[in-house]
């Protein structure tokens, strides 16, 4: 996985408001050069004017070279990012994307069972378009606040159940999740609230393994970073510097090595959007992400330097 992704420079093609609170862009590169390629469940980090590192889905077309897609709800409450691509990104401005990384890939299974709350369907869009081409066994769950919150419902065709909340309630999960069979994957994307409750009761359903999640936000990642008693001190080697560093309990990793270089890339600052992914060289990482799988927690070969700490007194990363 890239942990510090090269940056291209692309212009706002076309601006369109896809549902109330929505706004799609279409970035194409600004010297017209094919774009990095990419795969369904893929996103990007964009630089906004402001400086801000955020992430978003591509929903587009892989096979269109020229254009990325992104799709983005407008949330008042959040970090500043949405409101910054609402309020000041418009036709003709130039931003800074990252070559796409995709920790949500479309794996194969017998049967894809797709759940998405509100702007939750990007991700999923491009993977249910795939499937519907190749001819494969899916079927689509959507939710959202009303239909004119929810984003691509006229993109969308085949099996999929459109729920809006304010004509039929909540998304009927146990009715949907109990025609996961042996062999089958579950995909969730959406708020903390429907994410949360789908793993629960995937837990009880599915056999292990077979969920895929996609967060916009850290579920408690790194919650004991807030709390200095639940942390030791431990050092970390800089192998490229040649630097060795202390790691005090009350601050991360990434706060400390930015005194050193300004520039390391992060963003989320939660452990959730994997822009601050380094190469772990020696050292065993205690991993407080949402984002690394079982197996790659185990292989041990990254970490999420803004949460995630030290297992053993030294680490040495690839910086």
């Amino acid at each position: 996985m890239t942990v510090a992704p090269d940056y291209q420079q692309v212009v706002v093609a076309e601006r369109v408001e896809l549902a109330q609170g929505v706004v799609g862009l279409t970035l194409h590169a600004v010297d017209s050069a094919p774009l990095a390629p990419w795969t369904p469940g893929a996103h990007i980090d964009i630089r906004l004017p402001s400086g801000l590192i955020r992430q978003y889905s591509l929903c587009g077309d892989p096979q269109d070279r020229q254009a990325y897609r992104i799709a983005v709800l407008r949330a008042p409450d959040s970090r500043g990012g949405s409101v910054e691509v609402h309020e000041r990104c418009a036709v003709g401005d130039e931003l800074a994307v990252s070559v796409p990384r995709n920790h949500f890939p479309l794996e194969a299974a017998r049967r894809h069972l797709f759940i998405a709350g509100g702007i939750g369907i990007t991700p999923l869009l491009p993977m249910v378009r795939q499937l519907a081409a190749a001819g494969g066994d899916w079927e689509l769950l959507y939710g959202g606040r009303s239909r004119s919150s929810m984003a691509f419902l006229d993109k969308l065709d085949g099996p999929v159940d459109v729920v809006p909340e304010d004509e039929f309630g909540l998304l009927p999960l146990d009715a949907f999740l109990e025609k996961a069979g042996s062999g089958d994957l579950v995909y969730c994307c959406g708020p903390e609230a429907l994410l949360a409750a789908v793993e629960a009761r995937c837990a009880h359903l599915l056999e292990p393994g077979a969920l895929r999640v996609e967060r916009f936000s850290g579920a408690g990642a790194g919650a004991r970073q807030d709390d200095p008693t639940a942390n030791e001190a431990f050092e970390v080697v800089l192998n490229r510097r040649g630097v060795v560093v202390e790691i005090p309990p009350a601050r991360s990793v990434l706060e400390v090595l930015r005194e050193i270089d300004p520039e390391l890339p992060f963003s989320c600052e939660e452990g959730y959007c994997g822009t601050c992914e380094t190469a772990v060289l020696a050292g065993t990482p205690d991993h407080r992400d949402t984002l690394l799988t079982p197996e790659e927690r185990a292989d041990g070969s990254s970490m999420m330097i803004c949460v995630s700490r030290a297992l053993t007194p030294r680490l040495t990363l690839d910086l």
